[in-house]
C-alpha cells in the first residue's frame, strides 16, 4: 500500500463557467418564461373563475325556472328522455323525507344532507359540487317540504379548462424558445464588439500591433470600443517617444564617446615603448577635452533620467513656494555664469508639486539664457500672478532671440538650432522645462522680444502667497 507521503495530489476539475453569450441567452429565456408563467396563470384563473361562475349560474337560473312552473311535480315523472340527453341536466323533487322524485327516463341527481335541509326548511339554497359524481348540484325550495335539486356534469367545463391549459403551455413554451433564439441573436450582435475588443487585446500582447478597432454604432459598446482605441493610440504614441528617445540618444552619445574613445587611444598610443611622446601641451589639450567630454555625457545622462520619468502630473502634496524655487536656481546660476547679470521681479506664488523638478526647469530657462546672451549684459527675471489662476515664470535674454522656423520646436527632445549646435548642451533642456510643466498642469512658450533677445516663459496654476 502506498503510504501518504508518496500520494500524489491529484488536481482538481475546473469549474466551466457558463460564457457572457450563454448568459444573455439564459437571461432572456428565463426572464420571457417567467412573464409568460404569470401571463397563463392570469389568464387560466381568470378563464376558470368566468367559466364556473357562469357554470353556476345558468344552473340556478334552470334551478330557479323549474321551480316556478305550474304543477312541477305531476309533470316531471313524463319529461322526454331525449330533452334530458340532450340538456345534460338531473331534475328531481326531494321531500324532507329523503324521497326523490326524477324523470322515469332520467338519472336522478345526487343529494345528500345539503339538500335535505333545502326540502325541510332550515336552508334557503344549497350548491355544491358531488365529488363521486363530479356534477354540480344546487337545490331550490320548491314549498310544502320539497327542494327541486338540478345536478349537471362538469366535465365539458373542466375538458374546456384541459384544452386551454394544454395552449398556454405550448404558446408558453414555443415563447420561451423564440425568448432564447432571440436572445442569443442578441448576445451575438451585442458582443460582437466585445469580441473584438478581446481580440484585439490578445493581438496586442501577442504581436504588440496597436492599430485601431472599426467603431460601428454609438452605443455604450461603441464608445468603449472608442476609448479602447484612445488607449491603444496613447500606448502607441508612447512607444513611439520611447524609440525616438533611445534612437536620439545614442545618436548623441555617439560623437562625445566616439570622441573620448580617440583621445583615449592617443595616450596609450604615446604610452607604448618606443612611441613618439606627447607634449606637456598636447597631453592637457587631450586630457581637458576628456573633462569636456565626461561632463557632457554625465549631463546628457542626467537629461535623459529625467526624461525618463513618467509624463503624467505629480504625485506628491509638498507646497512648493515659487519664489524660494527661483530663488535657489538664480543662486545656482550666478555661480556659473560669468560676467552675465540678473535682475528678477519676483511676487508670491504657491502651489503644489515637486519642488525639486521646478528647480531643474527655471534652473535649464537661466542657463539657457546666459548660453545665448552676450558678455556682460542682463538677463531678466520675473515671476507675476497673470490673474486668471496661473503664474507665469519669464526668463528673457539680450541675445539674438529666435529664428520664427526654430520656435514651434524648441522645446522637442534633442532639437537644436544651427545657432546651437556649436555650443555645448545636450538638446534636452528645455523638454525637461515643458516636461515639468506638463506634470503642473502648466505650459511652456517661447517667443522673441520687441527690443530684440529671446523670451522662455513657464506658465503655473496656483494661488497667490
Amino acid at each position: 500500500m502506498t503510504s501518504g507521503p508518496e500520494l500524489e495530489a491529484r488536481p482538481q476539475p475546473r469549474r466551466r463557467r457558463f460564457s457572457l453569450r450563454a448568459r444573455v441567452s439564459l437571461l432572456a429565456a428565463v426572464c420571457v418564461g417567467c412573464t409568460v408563467a404569470l401571463v397563463s396563470l392570469g389568464a387560466y384563473v381568470t378563464v376558470h373563475r368566468n367559466l364556473y361562475a357562469e357554470f353556476d349560474e345558468n344552473l340556478l337560473n334552470r334551478a330557479q325556472a323549474a321551480v316556478e312552473s305550474p304543477s312541477v311535480e305531476t309533470r316531471l315523472q313524463s319529461v322526454p328522455g331525449a330533452f334530458l340527453v340532450s340538456s345534460d341536466i338531473h331534475i328531481g323533487l326531494l321531500t324532507a323525507r329523503g324521497e326523490l322524485v326524477y324523470p322515469r327516463a332520467g338519472t336522478p341527481p345526487p343529494w345528500g344532507r345539503s339538500e335535505l335541509a333545502v326540502a325541510d326548511g332550515s336552508s334557503d339554497s344549497s350548491l355544491r359540487t358531488d365529488e363521486s359524481t363530479d356534477m354540480r348540484v344546487v337545490a331550490l325550495p320548491a314549498g310544502n317540504g320539497v327542494a327541486m335539486v338540478l345536478a349537471q356534469s362538469l366535465a365539458p367545463t373542466k375538458r374546456t379548462l384541459g384544452e386551454l391549459a394544454l395552449v398556454l403551455l405550448f404558446f408558453g413554451g414555443a415563447g420561451i424558445l423564440v425568448a432564447a433564439a432571440a436572445g442569443t441573436a442578441v448576445a451575438r450582435a451585442g458582443l460582437r464588439p466585445v469580441e473584438r475588443l478581446t481580440a484585439a487585446t490578445e493581438r496586442v500582447t501577442r504581436s504588440m500591433d496597436l492599430r485601431p478597432i472599426p467603431v460601428s454604432g454609438d452605443d455604450e459598446l461603441a464608445r468603449m470600443t472608442q476609448s479602447f482605441n484612445t488607449m491603444l493610440s496613447a500606448v502607441a504614441e508612447s512607444r513611439d517617444r520611447q524609440r525616438r528617445l533611445v534612437a536620439d540618444a545614442g545618436h548623441e552619445l555617439r560623437t562625445p564617446l566616439t570622441s573620448l574613445r580617440t583621445n583615449f587611444e592617443l595616450l596609450l598610443a604615446a604610452s607604448r615603448e618606443g612611441a613618439p611622446s606627447l607634449s606637456a601641451r598636447d597631453r592637457a589639450d587631450i586630457e581637458s577635452d576628456i573633462r569636456a567630454q565626461l561632463d557632457e555625457v554625465t549631463q546628457l545622462i542626467g537629461d535623459l533620467t529625467e526624461l525618463s520619468r513618467e509624463d503624467s502630473a505629480t504625485d506628491t502634496t509638498e507646497r512648493v513656494d515659487l519664489v524660494e524655487v527661483v530663488e535657489r536656481a538664480l543662486d545656482r546660476a550666478r555661480r556659473r555664469a560669468g560676467t552675465i547679470d540678473f535682475q528678477a521681479d519676483l511676487q508670491p506664488w504657491v502651489l503644489t508639486g515637486d519642488s525639486h523638478a521646478l528647480e531643474r526647469a527655471v534652473l535649464n530657462l537661466l542657463d539657457n539664457a546666459v548660453k545665448f546672451s552676450p558678455q556682460n549684459s542682463v538677463v531678466h527675471v520675473a515671476l507675476r500672478p497673470l490673474g486668471d489662476g496661473t503664474a507665469v515664470v519669464e526668463v528673457s535674454d539680450s541675445g539674438p532671440g529666435i529664428a520664427p522656423e526654430d520656435l514651434p520646436h524648441v522645446f522637442d527632445r534633442f532639437y537644436r538650432s544651427n545657432e546651437a549646435r556649436t555650443m555645448p548642451g545636450s538638446g534636452l533642456g528645455l523638454a525637461i522645462v515643458k516636461q515639468a510643466a506638463e506634470r503642473h498642469g502648466g505650459t511652456a512658450y517661447a517667443n522673441n522680444k520687441p527690443e530684440g533677445g529671446a523670451l522662455m516663459a513657464l506658465r503655473l496654476p496656483g494661488i497667490s502667497g
